[in-house]
């Protein structure tokens, strides 16, 4: 791949949809496409050159992996496409779990393309390495209360060490030393991530996607769910630094001794701002915390549990913000579910 001259593209997407990346100076047909299947969602890179001009882009894809069949239809279509067009060997870069759960389905679907499996982890930190040196404006801190939120970050080769939580269902947790194949460790991970906040959503509310779970948390107040530090201190706890606004306990005022609750005496945007901060909140911590112990300050969040979402960006910076006191920064990614994608892509 010739990325001289990458830039995201800023062409109009819908709220959740990602961004292409365009390659003006890749003149040849790139004839593979790259999968990550994940245990919630799966995702999709692949190129295509320009009709009308040099040059080309790389295009991402999202499906939910419980309608797998509908993402490898997609694929389908696409290397039907680019063999009528080039007629090369058309090759599948397959990584995640899925990569492994489905090979013999897509093994079956795609006769006559290779199918080859990539380890996981290692397409992880290829994708971030590329993201994070290669493509500007791509990296950024997020805080809500700066009159623009978001901050791009200049793009660098200096950046190690670095640490990765990349929140998909679970949250593994990378440490990394360099941009060689073996210059990372997973050191710690937790099983309450995306998947878990989408579980519990899908319980405790109607809506019918993670992105209208995300979509209707924007509506919701937290303070008729969660027991806050005003609630029982009636002011700010100074001594101790907590504000009366800091939550005390998630969905601590769900529980009335004596009284069976549910979920109709709530408002599902209440529940899911409160499942939301909840969740986020508990990987900010963790997040900080391995950090602290391996002495890092530069932190990158990855995964399809963050989609631009504002209000998981400012939990999750506020948590290292506050547990660091400002000596840690949190970074975001305008490409975070795609990480594996692009990294088994560039393999």
């Amino acid at each position: 791949m010739n990325i001289v001259g990458a830039c995201v593209s800023e062409a109009f997407h819908s709220a959740h949809e990602t961004r292409d990346i365009l390659l003006p100076n890749q003149t040849e047909h790139v004839s593979q496409i790259a999968v990550d299947i994940g245990g919630t969602l799966a995702k999709i890179t692949y190129f295509t050159l320009f009709a009308d001009r040099k040059g080309g882009r790389l295009h991402f894809k999202t499906f939910e992996t419980e309608k797998v069949d509908e993402c490898i239809d997609y694929i389908v279509k696409l290397l039907k496409d680019a063999q009528h067009h080039y007629g090369s060997q058309q090759i599948l870069k397959a990584t995640g779990g899925g990569a492994h759960l489905y090979y013999n389905k897509l093994r079956f679907r795609l006769p006559g393309v290779i199918v080859q499996k990539e380890d996981e982890m290692e397409c992880l930190i290829t994708g971030l390495n590329f993201f994070i040196t290669e493509i500007p404006y791509e990296v950024f801190t997020y805080n809500e209360l700066d009159a623009n939120p978001i901050r791009f970050e200049e793009r660098s080769k200096n950046v190690y060490p670095y640490m990765l939580v990349n929140i998909g269902s679970g949250v593994g947790i990378f440490k990394v030393d360099g941009p060689g194949p073996n210059d990372f460790s997973r050191i710690s991970g937790t099983s309450l991530g995306g998947g878990t906040l989408w579980g519990l959503l899908s319980l405790l509310t109607d809506a019918p996607s993670f992105d209208d779970m995300l979509e209707i948390s924007k509506s919701g107040d937290n303070r008729n769910i969660d027991l806050l530090v005003g609630d029982i201190y009636g002011s700010d706890y100074s001594k101790l630094g907590l504000k009366s606004s800091k939550i005390a306990s998630s969905f601590g005022k769900v529980f009335r001794k004596g009284a069976r609750q549910n979920k109709e005496d709530f408002e599902s945007a209440d529940i899911a701002k409160s499942l939301l901060f909840m969740v986020s909140n508990n990987i900010g911590q963790i997040a900080y915390l391995n950090a602290q112990q391996h002495g890092i300050k530069r932190i990158y969040f990855g995964g399809c549990f963050i989609r631009g979402h504002p209000i998981t960006m400012n939990s999750l910076s506020y948590a290292i913000n506050f547990w660091s006191k400002g000596e840690m920064k949190a970074l975001f990614l305008r490409h975070e579910g795609h990480l594996g994608a692009i990294g088994a892509y560039l393999r």
